[in-house]
C-alpha cells in the first residue's frame, strides 16, 4: 500500500476493528483497548513493523477494490503468519475477489517463510467462514460468550 494512502487506511481499519469487536460482544472499552495494543505492536510509530505486509486489492484494470493485511502472528513464531485483515468493498464481493486475495495471502505468506497461515472469522460473518472452509481453512477454536 502506498504510504500516502497508509494512515487513513489504519484509521478506518481501527474503527472498524472496534466496530466489529463490539458486534462480537466487547465492551467499547475493550475493544478500543484491543486497537490500541494491536497498533502499537503491529504499526509501532504509524508504519507496518518488519514482515507486516498491507497490499491494496486492486482489479486487472488498476480499480482499488479492497485491502489485506498478512504477518508474522508474534516474532517468536516467525513462520507462522496471521491474515489480519482482509477487505473487499462491497460491490465486488461473490465476484471470486475476495477467494483471489486469500490466495495471495498464501503466496506471499509462503514466499516469507511462512508455513501456516491463520486468521480469525467473526461467527456472525457466515459469508466469510463459507469462503475460507471452501480454501480449506479448518476451525481450530470457537470462543462463546453469553450476555449476563
Amino acid at each position: 500500500m502506498p504510504a500516502e494512502k497508509f494512515a487513513a487506511w489504519l484509521e478506518r481499519h481501527s474503527a472498524e476493528y472496534v466496530r466489529e469487536r463490539m458486534a462480537a460482544g466487547d465492551s467499547a472499552e475493550y475493544a478500543n483497548e484491543r486497537a490500541t495494543e494491536s497498533n502499537a505492536q503491529y504499526f509501532p510509530d504509524g508504519a507496518p513493523a518488519e514482515g507486516q505486509l498491507v497490499f491494496e486489492v486492486v482489479t486487472g484494470d488498476g480499480e482499488f477494490v479492497g485491502v489485506l493485511w498478512i504477518g508474522p502472528m508474534s516474532p517468536r513464531h516467525p513462520q507462522e503468519w496471521w491474515v489480519f485483515d482482509i477487505e473487499i468493498d462491497e460491490a465486488y464481493r461473490g465476484r471470486g475477489v475476495g477467494r483471489e486475495t486469500m490466495l495471495l495471502a498464501e503466496t506471499e505468506a509462503r514466499a516469507h517463510g511462512a508455513v501456516k497461515l491463520g486468521l480469525n472469522v467473526f461467527g456472525h460473518n457466515t459469508v466469510a467462514q463459507r469462503l475460507y472452509t471452501s480454501l480449506g481453512y479448518e476451525t481450530t477454536a470457537i470462543t462463546m460468550a453469553k450476555p449476563l
